[in-house]
C-alpha cells in the first residue's frame, strides 16, 4: 500500500472512531430519560458495532498482513460469537430479581478483560516506554480489583455469601495489600523488576485487594458498590486503550468511567455518605454501627379493609422496594393503580435512588409493567406530596422509608434522605413478616399509629387488594 492510500485509510479509521464517540455520547445522553433510554441503548450499541468492525478491518486497511494476524482475528471472532451467544441467552432468561447480580457479574467481566489486556502487555518481553508501562499497570490494577470485587458482589447478591466478614485491622490489611500492589507495579512499569514473578505477584495482590475490599460490605451498600465497580471498569478500559493506542477503547472507557463516577456520587449522596467515606471508611457497615430502640407493636390489617381505604382515598403514593421484585409483582401493582384511577384516585409512584439492589432497579421493574413515566417520581420531586397523601402503600421497601434516618443520631442511617411516607395520613406496608430489612435495622415506620401491616407475599397481597377494590361500587 502506498503512502497516500495509507493516509486515506488512517483518516477513514479516525473518522469512524470520531463517529463512534458521537454515538456513545448521544446514546448516554438519551439514556438519561426513560422515554428515550431504549433508543440511547441502540445508538450506543451501533457505535460499539462500528468500533469493533473498524478495529478488525484497520490492519488490512493500513496494509498490515501476516498469518498471525489472520489467526488472531479468527480466534477473536469465535470468542465474540461464543460470549455474545451466552450473553444473549442469559440476558433473555434472567429474572428481573436477578438483574443486579447479572450486572455485577458482567461488569466484573469488563474489568477482567482490561486486566487481561494489561497482563498480555506486562508479560511480554517487548520493550515499552515508562508511560505505556505505567498505564498498563494502572489499568491492570483497577481492572483486577473490579473483577474480583464484582465477583464477591455477585456472590453476596446471589446469596452464595451470606454474611459480611469484618475483623480488627481490616482497613490496615487492605492498605498493606494496596501498597504492595503499587510497589510491585512501580517496579514493573519502570522496568526495574519486570520478571514473570513480579508481574504474577502484582496481579495476585490486585485480585486479593478486590476480595478484601468487598467482603466487609453490607447488602445495604450494594447499589453504591455496583456503581463504583462500573466506574473502575470504565477507567481500566480507558487506560488499556492508551496502551493499545485504540481510540474506541479510550472513548468508551472514559464515558463509562465518568458516568459511573457521577452515578456513584449520586448513590453516596442518597445514602448521606461522601465518596471518600464510601471508598476508604466503614464501607458497608450497617446495624453493627449503632442500635435503634423502637417501642410499640406492629398493627395488622386485612386486605379487604386496606382495599376499601385506598378506593375511597383521593391520593395514593406507591413506594416499591426489593420485596416487589422478589415477588415479581410489578404487573399486579400497575393493575391495582389502574383500578384506583378508575375510582377517581390519583396514584403516583415514589422511587428512592437506592431502592432495590442496583441503581434504577425499581424504575426498570415499573417500566416493564407498563407504568407511564409521568407517574413515576424520584425523592426530591414527590417528598412534599406525602403530607397531602391519604394512603402511602409500601411494598417491600424498608430503609428508604425509615424515619429514624431523620431523628435518631445513633442509627447507622441517620442523615440519609428518605421518602417521607410516615407523613401520610395512612400507611399500609406489604411485608412478608416482622423481620428487619437488608441492612438489619429496625424500621420505626412499622410501629407508628398511622401504619398498618399487610403481611404476606407481595403478589398475593396485591391480588387481594385488587379484589377488594373491585367490590367497591
Amino acid at each position: 500500500m502506498n503512502a497516500l492510500n495509507r493516509d486515506v485509510a488512517s483518516a477513514l479509521i479516525n473518522a469512524a472512531y470520531l463517529l463512534t464517540a458521537f454515538l456513545f455520547i448521544m446514546g448516554l445522553k438519551r439514556m438519561s430519560a426513560p422515554s428515550t433510554a431504549r433508543g440511547g441503548i441502540l445508538w450506543a450499541g451501533i457505535g460499539m458495532v462500528l468500533a469493533t468492525v473498524v478495529t478488525f478491518l484497520a490492519p488490512w486497511g493500513l496494509g498490515i498482513e501476516s498469518p498471525e494476524l489472520t489467526t488472531n482475528v479468527v480466534l477473536t471472532v469465535v470468542a465474540i460469537a461464543a460470549g455474545g451467544g451466552v450473553a444473549a441467552y442469559t440476558g433473555r432468561r434472567v429474572a428481573m430479581t436477578d438483574m443486579p447480580q447479572m450486572i455485577a457479574l458482567y461488569n466484573g467481566m469488563g474489568g477482567g478483560a482490561a486486566a487481561a489486556i494489561a497482563a498480555v502487555e506486562l508479560y511480554s518481553d517487548e520493550p515499552r516506554g515508562l508511560m505505556v508501562g505505567s498505564l498498563a499497570v494502572l489499568g491492570g490494577l483497577i481492572g483486577a480489583v473490579s473483577f474480583s470485587g464484582s465477583a464477591i458482589a455477585f456472590g453476596k447478591l446471589q446469596g452464595l455469601i451470606k454474611k459480611s466478614f469484618r475483623f480488627g485491622g481490616q482497613k490496615w490489611l487492605n492498605l498493606a495489600i494496596l501498597v504492595a500492589a503499587l510497589l510491585l507495579g512501580s517496579g514493573i512499569a519502570t522496568g526495574t523488576n519486570a520478571g514473570m514473578v513480579w508481574v504474577t505477584g502484582f496481579f495476585v495482590a490486585a485480585l486479593v485487594l478486590g476480595v478484601t475490599m468487598t467482603l466487609p460490605i453490607g447488602g445495604a451498600d450494594m447499589p453504591v458498590v455496583i456503581s463504583l465497580y462500573n466506574a473502575l471498569t470504565g477507567l481500566a478500559v480507558a487506560f488499556e486503550g492508551f496502551v493499545l493506542n485504540n481510540a474506541a477503547m479510550i472513548i468508551a472507557g472514559t464515558v463509562v468511567g465518568s458516568a459511573g463516577t457521577l452515578l456513584t456520587q449520586l448513590m453516596a449522596k442518597a445514602m448521606n455518605r461522601s465518596l471518600g467515606n464510601v471508598l476508604f471508611a466503614g464501607f458497608g457497615e450497617s446495624a453493627a454501627a449503632g442500635t435503634t430502640t423502637v417501642t410499640g407493636s406492629q398493627k395488622p390489617i386485612e386486605a379487604s379493609d386496606a382495599g376499601v381505604m385506598m378506593a375511597f382515598a383521593q391520593k395514593v403514593i406507591v413506594v416499591p422496594g426489593y420485596g416487589l421484585a422478589v415477588a415479581q409483582a410489578q404487573h399486579k401493582v400497575w393493575e391495582l393503580a389502574q383500578l384506583l384511577a378508575d375510582h377517581g384516585v390519583t396514584v403516583k409512584f415514589a422511587i428512592h435512588p437506592v431502592a432495590g439492589r442496583m441503581p434504577g432497579h425499581m424504575n426498570v421493574l415499573l417500566a416493564e409493567a407498563g407504568v407511564p413515566y409521568d407517574l413515576i417520581s424520584d425523592l426530591d420531586e414527590i417528598n412534599a406530596e406525602f403530607e397531602t397523601c391519604d394512603v402511602a402503600l409500601i411494598i417491600g421497601a424498608n430503609d428508604v422509608v425509615n424515619p429514624v434516618a431523620r431523628n435518631d443520631k445513633s442509627s447507622p442511617i441517620y442523615g440519609m434522605p428518605i421518602l417521607n411516607a410516615d407523613k401520610s395520613k395512612n400507611v399500609i406496608v406489604i411485608k412478608r413478616g416482622q423481620g428487619q430489612g437488608f441492612s438489619g435495622i429496625e424500621n420505626a415506620l412499622f410501629y407508628l399509629d398511622n401504619t398498618r401491616m399487610l403481611y404476606g407475599d407481595a403478589q398475593a397481597a396485591l391480588n387481594q387488594l385488587i379484589q377488594a377494590v373491585k367490590t367497591v361500587g
